[in-house]
């Protein structure tokens, strides 16, 4: 199943709280960080909020500067972003801002509650999802619809539920330089179980008198959908019995494809994957320090066809991040170890298994 990249965006007190208990919302971003959040907004096909967002904001969750909303329609999308919500009751006030504004709207519900949104009178397409919120039902139908990448601005539930559900692909969190203390008013993030392992911290900034953190999980969806990508381009390899056939994908930070490439492509008969997809980049684009490379096969650290082998280019590139998904065998080069180079050189080297027979299919005439 294909779900678009998941950016979930929220900005929080010191104490970790959302908002206060008071009847206006509490603003806790800057005026430059609001900028930047309207930059990320025109940046997206879609921005979900849950239903009890709209019920305690009413917001209109546009883009609103002009200039963008321009760059959007020259660029032949929509003037703004699909606005998606979130109900399992179908409990929605017809009147709300959210409904009167912007371009087109969706809502995800249950079966019961897409009755109840459509006897309210709701202005948009409801799609019911069963008897409760399947969330990868509700990412891959926004897949279908041409949606990519998804901003989910909350509120705290929606954003614990992606994140225990292991969905979210990036976090963009804003801390704000002042203190909530109140126990009754609503935190960012509720109890369950998370993922143990360390997210990875992408990039810090300050924004006036806030900090962005831009953080994402060790493994995300994005990893499993580009692994399987570049397992599938390892069966596009001319076969040989000399030398394993593989599938590299060059993906940048921002979610991205950049290059690809597979084994002997385009006639050149020793070729490797990483290095046929590198090839088709100027060393010096400023994407690769950011990007990860998946290989179906890890890149190899010694090779007699060429000078460098595919760790090497890799490294000399610049790229800090590579998926793999099978060991180097000894079939061609003893105790290869091109993921122990990378890992020694600083590069994080992430290995999921799970896909390990999909890149050994089209290589199981060289396995015995």
């Amino acid at each position: 199943m294909t779900y678009p990249y998941v950016l979930l965006s929220a900005a929080v007190s010191l104490d970790g709280y959302l908002d206060d208990t008071g009847p206006d919302r509490l603003l806790l971003s800057s005026p430059a960080d609001f900028d930047r959040v309207d930059e990320v907004r025109a940046s997206v096909d879609a921005i979900l909020i849950g239903a009890g967002t709209i019920r305690a904001d009413n917001p209109r969750l546009l883009v609103y500067s002009a200039s963008r909303r321009a760059a959007r329609v020259a660029e032949g999308r929509p003037e703004y972003p699909l606005k998606v919500t979130v109900t399992a009751s179908g409990d929605l006030d017809p009147d709300a801002r959210f409904w009167h504004t912007g371009g087109e709207k969706a809502v995800y519900t249950t079966d019961l509650g897409a009755r109840r949104a459509v006897e309210l009178g709701i202005r948009a397409d409801v799609v019911p999802l069963g008897p409760e919120i399947d969330w990868r039902r509700l990412l891959t139908d926004l897949y279908g619809r041409g949606v990519r990448r998804l901003m989910v601005e909350g509120g705290g539930t929606i954003h614990t539920q992606l994140l225990q559900a292991g969905l979210a692909d990036e976090l963009q969190l804003v801390l704000a330089p002042l203190f909530v203390g109140d126990p009754k008013a609503p935190r960012l993030f509720g109890a369950g179980e998370y993922e143990r392992e360390r997210l990875r911290l992408i990039e810090t900034r300050q924004i006036e008198d806030v900090v962005l953190m831009r953080y994402r999980p060790s493994v995300t969806p994005a990893d499993h959908h580009w692994l399987g990508v570049a397992c599938d381009l390892a069966a596009l390899c001319p076969p040989s019995e000399t030398a394993f056939s593989v599938g590299a994908v060059i993906v940048a930070q921002d979610g991205t494809e950049i290059a690809r490439g597979h084994s002997r492509e385009g006639g050149d008969s020793v070729v490797h994957a990483e290095e046929a997809a590198l090839a088709k980049l100027d060393p010096a684009d400023p994407r690769l320090p950011g990007a990860t490379v998946y290989s179906s096969l890890e890149p190899c650290a010694r090779r007699a066809s060429r000078p460098a082998p595919c760790a090497r280019l890799i490294l000399d590139a610049g790229v800090r991040r590579v998926v793999t998904a099978w060991i180097e065998p000894d079939t061609f080069v003893q105790d290869a170890d091109g993921n122990g180079l990378l890992r020694d050189a600083g590069v994080e080297v992430v290995l999921l298994p799970e896909y390990e027979k999909a890149a050994k299919d089209p290589n199981g005439h060289l396995l015995g």
